[in-house]
């Protein structure tokens, strides 16, 4: 059972047996703030993080890759602490260094 959102999902899942679908909520972005968010493990966590982000207002798009905990995140008019707190409220946590400037 996946740990981190008790999906069912096996904890091993590797980023290429989940299908892409389910791996990433993709938007054309043109740039945004890349945060790092630990503990994700299926594609049930990246839809909870994705969905949890896309809350925040003022926040446009959200791309998230499985494999590194990359969450990039596109719009205007957020803070990283608005960030921060959808990422707790989905049951996850962001990496001290976060965030980083995407190019």
């Amino acid at each position: 059972m996946c740990t981190a959102c008790a999906c069912g999902t096996a904890d091993s899942v590797s980023a290429d047996s989940v299908s892409a679908d389910s791996v990433s909520a993709q938007v054309e972005t043109s740039g945004g703030s890349v945060y790092t968010v630990s503990g994700m493990t299926c594609g049930h966590c990246v839809s909870s993080v994705s969905a949890e982000i896309g809350k925040v207002g003022g926040v446009t798009g959200v791309q998230v890759d499985l494999a590194s905990g990359a969450v990039t995140v596109s719009g205007a008019g957020f803070s990283d602490e608005e960030i921060r707190s959808a990422v707790d409220q989905a049951g996850y946590a962001l990496a001290e260094t976060s965030p980083v400037g995407a190019s």
